[in-house]
């Protein structure tokens, strides 16, 4: 499995995730849609937020970004947050 992280910090990233919860149902149909998909969580912090994506591989995680970030873009791009630092791995253990 391969996991990415995707902290975003800021101007703009609390907005970003105001928007992220205002529209939770299309995120989860968009992020379950990705092929290889395992789980996710989206965490607010006190600067903005992050997410971490489970992925079967590294592809389905390279996807993820790429579909975050068109997201992010189409329906967030006036906010004009700062693009995510993005951490990845391999998964090496992972609890339920």
């Amino acid at each position: 499995m391969h996991a990415v992280i995707r902290t975003y910090s800021g101007n703009g990233a609390k907005e970003l995730f105001d928007v992220l919860e205002k529209n939770k149902a299309e995120v989860e149909k968009l992020i379950r849609s990705v092929n290889g998909f395992v789980s996710y969580s989206l965490v607010r912090t006190a600067g903005g937020g992050f997410s971490v994506s489970v992925y079967q591989d590294k592809a389905g995680a390279d996807e993820s970004v790429r579909v975050a970030r068109d997201w992010v873009g189409k329906n967030a791009g006036n906010i004009g947050a700062a693009a995510p630092n993005i951490s990845e791995g391999t998964v090496i253990l992972q609890l339920k």
